[in-house]
């Protein structure tokens, strides 16, 4: 079937669609059972951001499985947070950023489909669309961060409104969007925008904070190409390459960390993680982290199955419990 202007609306995802996006995006599918966003928020107010010039959303959608839907979202103009409410809210705020080598934002894997699993447990979860650096912002080395510092703020202004605690607002996010998180994670009170309202005169600093399989280091030796040439252009300066690389940044009031991370992924290397999960042990900032054998990268919930890897939802559950978050 076709996926029309209604329910991408119902999905949060209503954009204009050209040139070869537009084929792909309307390629035969169905939407899994029960993951649909309850709502949509823009993170900045209406007219605050110029969009670059010919930059325009669109939604690809990736997988022929009419059961598993694999979407992604490129060239964003509306960053946003798609809203996920439980039944019976337990306080607990999880905002995940997906990952998509900062080229564009998965939408199922790495976003719905953790969003559907923690809303049915009681947590009210935020799927995070963050600005690509790559398309055109200015200042674009920090767009991404922007974006996730503005996303805390404001998930913490919404307390009474989502039924939230703002003291158990956790940060979570998966490849690039690992990148998102762990310079959130040391970067929290960086000076990456100019306040626009009263949400930002909250802390930006997540009370938990989860990185899977991230990508953490621009030191070329393991970084994630793409997202270093996406993040910093072409040939940054050894300053600039040490400020965005969360590793070389570790501070002893970061949030506690939780890594997962497989060792035979291919595209983002596992001394990604063991860099981090080194420098937190060095200063003694709290630090969880597991690593399999096997997995791969971009795994999320959906390949996981027969490998002992499919038991990662639950140990970031526990994790989370541990830190009093759910």
């Amino acid at each position: 079937m076709t996926l029309g202007r209604r329910a991408l609306l119902a999905a949060g995802l209503a954009l204009p669609l050209a040139g070869a996006a537009t084929a792909q995006a309307k390629a035969a599918w169905t939407r899994p059972a029960g993951i649909v966003p309850d709502a949509s928020i823009a993170l900045w107010p209406e007219g605050h951001l110029a969009v670059p010039p010919g930059l325009v959303e669109s939604v690809v959608q990736r997988s022929d499985d009419p059961n598993a839907s694999d979407r992604m979202l490129q060239g964003i103009t509306r960053p946003r947070l798609d809203l996920f409410r439980p039944e019976k809210p337990n306080g607990a705020a999880v905002i995940l950023a997906p990952g998509g080598g900062y080229r564009y934002v998965v939408v199922d894997k790495e976003g719905y489909e953790l969003a559907r699993w923690l809303k049915e447990r009681g947590v009210t979860v935020y799927v995070l669309f963050y600005r690509l650096p790559g398309d055109g912002w200015p200042d674009r080395s920090n767009v991404p961060l922007a974006d996730a510092q503005r996303a805390v703020r404001l998930v913490r202004s919404r307390a009474g409104v989502d039924g939230i605690d703002p003291a158990r607002v956790a940060f979570g996010g998966f490849s690039a969007g690992g990148h998102v998180a762990t310079s959130l994670l040391t970067r929290f009170d960086a000076s990456a925008y100019a306040p626009v309202d009263a949400a930002d005169a909250l802390s930006a600093r997540p009370d938990a904070l989860a990185a899977f399989y991230p990508v953490v280091s621009m030191d070329p030796a393991i970084a994630h190409a793409v997202s270093r040439e996406k993040l910093l252009g072409p040939d940054p300066d050894a300053a600039r390459q040490a400020l965005y690389s969360p590793e070389q940044q570790a501070r002893t009031d970061m949030p506690p960390l939780f890594l997962l991370h497989a060792e035979d992924d291919d595209v983002v290397k596992v001394e990604n993680s063991l860099r981090l999960h080194s420098a937190a042990r060095a200063i003694g900032a709290p630090c969880e982290a597991h690593y399999f054998a096997e997995g791969g990268h971009g795994f999320g919930l959906m390949k996981t199955t027969g490998l002992p890897v499919a038991a990662w939802p639950d140990l970031y559950w526990n994790w989370l419990a541990a830190r009093q978050i759910v």
